[in-house]
């Protein structure tokens, strides 16, 4: 039985860029970390954020719709990665994931 449009979660992808190259497992976790820091865990359930794609310098985070800006500041609080000091930017907000991977 399939659900209700009206009762699925509705995403937004978020384009993120970083100051250094990390290798992936290495952004994963230092994103993962600060996410469960800033929300907790059941905050971070409501969120449900997904990985979606890394290249370069960039990636794609996809969140529930209501929690973009908080997703944001949780990320944006990242400071250091693997004793590394990085920036971590937003670029772009978008409703569709070929929007976001065409300024990925």
């Amino acid at each position: 039985m399939k659900l209700l449009k009206s009762l699925k979660q509705k995403k937004r992808y978020i384009v993120f860029d970083i100051s250094q190259d990390f290798s992936l497992l290495d952004l994963k976790n230092a994103v993962d970390l600060a996410l469960e820091k800033y929300f907790g865990q059941l905050g971070l359930s409501k969120v449900s954020p997904l990985f979606v794609k890394a290249e370069g310098k960039r990636f794609i985070l996809k969140v529930n719709h209501q929690y973009v800006d908080d997703t944001i500041a949780g990320i944006i609080l990242i400071k250091k990665i693997k004793n590394v000091s990085v920036i971590i930017k937003s670029i772009i907000v978008s409703g569709t994931l070929k929007k976001a991977s065409e300024k990925l």
